[in-house]
């Protein structure tokens, strides 16, 4: 399994989304969806990827 960290190449925005699907072994897209999907419910869907973005290590160069 892959270390979870920002995805260097699936970044759109951050990497964060990109990363969680390295990780998971999904395709970046549907985490993507699945994310942009969960604003339906009430929640704290945007701090989270906030949050992920600064404690989500980024790949070495």
């Amino acid at each position: 399994m892959a270390r979870l960290q920002r995805s260097p190449d699936h970044r759109v925005l951050a990497g964060v989304c990109g990363g969680i699907a390295d990780w998971l072994g999904w395709s970046p897209n549907t985490v993507r969806l699945l994310f942009v999907l969960s604003f339906i419910f009430p929640g704290p869907q945007a701090v989270f990827y906030l949050v992920a973005w600064i404690i989500m290590p980024s790949p070495p160069r």
